[in-house]
């Protein structure tokens, strides 16, 4: 699907991140190491669900057709927006919590700007999200503190799921020409803008839980430009059967 509105297409990407995160939470559902945690990931699933909703929502409506079903289930793996980070595989539980920390951090600094945007319907998305996405950071950074304070195994899980997971997340803080264009308008919230604070808490985070920082270059992007790693579409594969199956069914 192509969207010839910049804010449509801003819209869609921020809506694929948390849809896509999303499911792959919710494929813990039954399977998490503890009843508390399984239940946990699955409500934050659930609220991730709920701003991709209200962000493909949107974006249906100002490319004027469609709807978040349709955007869900509807493209294809190349039409999705996402951050690479979101759609990494859930691996161990150690992965799981390292990729949820990273996306949490930069969820708080996106959200907490993306308030103030000009667009008053992002802004009360953002504003909604917030409260959501700051709880998710504190059950995040909690697990990182536990394990990485835990015995030597978790640590070492811990650290190894840091350390492959941090060449993904350069592409938080990058900005195309459609993000520079609706920056100046006071729109998009600057991802560059976010790189100091993102960093600032995830190094203080890291460190407080006796865990080094990586030092390799993250240099993986392509994302928001419908360039995904190998895992995504099986993924959708597995979302979209349904819908696929039996398209325009009414439930």
């Amino acid at each position: 699907m192509n969207n010839s509105n910049p804010v449509a297409t801003y819209a869609l990407r921020l809506g694929d991140n948390g849809l896509v995160l999303a499911q792959r939470l919710g494929q813990w559902c039954g399977h998490a190491p503890e009843l508390e945690i399984d239940l946990a990931l699955t409500n934050i699933a659930l609220d991730l669900l709920g701003q991709a909703r209200n962000f493909l929502s949107y974006a249906a409506e100002l490319n004027g057709s469609g709807d978040e079903d349709t955007l869900a289930f509807g493209r294809d793996e190349r039409q999705f927006r996402n951050l690479l980070l979101v759609e990494q595989p859930n691996g161990n539980f150690a992965d799981t919590l390292a990729r949820q920390f990273f996306i949490d951090v930069w969820h708080v600094a996106l959200f907490s700007h993306l308030v103030n945007s000009r667009d008053a319907q992002l802004a009360a998305i953002a504003a909604k999200g917030l409260k959501e996405v700051r709880y998710h950071q504190r059950f995040s950074r909690g697990w990182l503190e536990r394990l990485g304070n835990g015995t030597e195994h978790s640590a070492n899980l811990m650290q190894q799921a840091v350390d492959n997971l941090w060449r993904f997340t350069g592409e938080l803080f990058q900005a195309d020409e459609l993000e520079i264009e609706l920056i100046a308008q006071g729109i998009a919230v600057d991802p560059r803008e976010l790189q100091a604070e993102w960093q600032a808490t995830v190094n203080t985070a890291l460190l407080d839980s006796g865990f080094q920082i990586p030092q390799e270059a993250a240099f993986r992007s392509g994302g928001k430009q419908g360039l995904h790693s190998e895992h995504l579409g099986p993924m959708l594969a597995e979302m979209q059967y349904l819908q696929r199956a039996y398209p325009g069914q009414q439930w």
